[in-house]
């Protein structure tokens, strides 16, 4: 028996549009955004049909634009992915343009998309999110849900990057659970680690957007720590062949480059 339970010929959409302003509004952002950055996606699960019918594998890296309108519900992007299956598409290049266009589309903007080949698949690399852990820090945790009040600051300014890989949020249309690591680059007055690694793991019955809720916590940093500079950059593990890694800063950093960690 033959189970269709999605689309498999091409069908732009699917794809779903989310607005940005009504979850930044909440936040108090208004018109101006208090940082930059993008959000980075890789589609691990992508494949079409070339013009004789045989089917072509690829993974592609799209970046989004914080200041893009809208961003795209995760599940509609895979099914939107999963609409090439059956679809004879002329080129590689071809592919790369139509995601390109239908992206930009729904998010209002023009995104960034590479398509990276099979051959190309031995040239990607596994790399950890560089800082020093606060993971090992004992604290205890009986309010599951994020309160700023926790972060604190005190003592001689300084520079440094902590990460953690306990970070976990749920996704707001279906409760599943999103597991991520973070990193957060910081200057000014010391931020207490053991307050951080409370405030970061209450997020674990928080349900939002992986964007809504890194900017969240950048806000939350931002409002009740003051640093001079600050970068938060999260790396959600992968759920439906997609992993969504957002980065935020207010130091003039670069988008980085999008390196899978071990967990992705």
């Amino acid at each position: 028996m033959d189970i269709m339970p999605y689309r498999d010929t091409y069908d732009p959409a699917l794809l779903q549009p989310v607005p940005r302003a009504p979850h930044r509004k909440e936040l108090g952002i208004e018109a101006v955004l208090p940082f930059g950055g993008a959000d980075l996606w890789t589609a691990y699960e992508l494949s079409w049909l070339d013009r004789s019918g045989k089917p072509q594998v690829a993974m592609a890296t799209i970046v989004v634009p914080a200041d893009t309108p809208n961003l795209v519900e995760s599940k509609s992007f895979k099914l939107y992915l999963n609409s090439f299956n059956q679809t004879p598409v002329a080129s590689p290049e071809a592919l790369q343009e139509t995601l390109r266009k239908d992206l930009g589309g729904a998010c209002g903007a023009p995104v960034g998309v590479e398509i990276v080949l099979p051959e190309e698949f031995g040239d990607a690399r596994i790399e950890e999110l560089d800082g020093e852990s606060i993971d090992a820090i004992d604290v205890e945790i009986r309010d599951w849900h994020p309160n700023p009040e926790r972060l604190r600051t005190g003592g001689t300014p300084v520079e440094e990057t902590l990460v953690s890989n306990l970070l976990k949020t749920n996704c707001p249309l279906t409760g599943q659970p999103d597991w991520a690591g973070i990193q957060i680059r910081y200057s000014g007055p010391r931020i207490d680690r053991a307050g951080l690694l409370q405030y970061l793991v209450s997020f674990r019955r928080h349900g939002g957007f992986h964007e809504h809720c890194v900017e969240k916590i950048f806000l939350d940093i931002l409002r009740r720590c003051r640093p001079d500079g600050l970068t938060v950059y999260a790396r959600y593990t992968r759920r439906g062949g997609l992993d969504i890694n957002p980065f935020r800063t207010n130091r003039g950093e670069k988008v980085p480059r999008n390196v899978r960690t071990a967990r992705q």
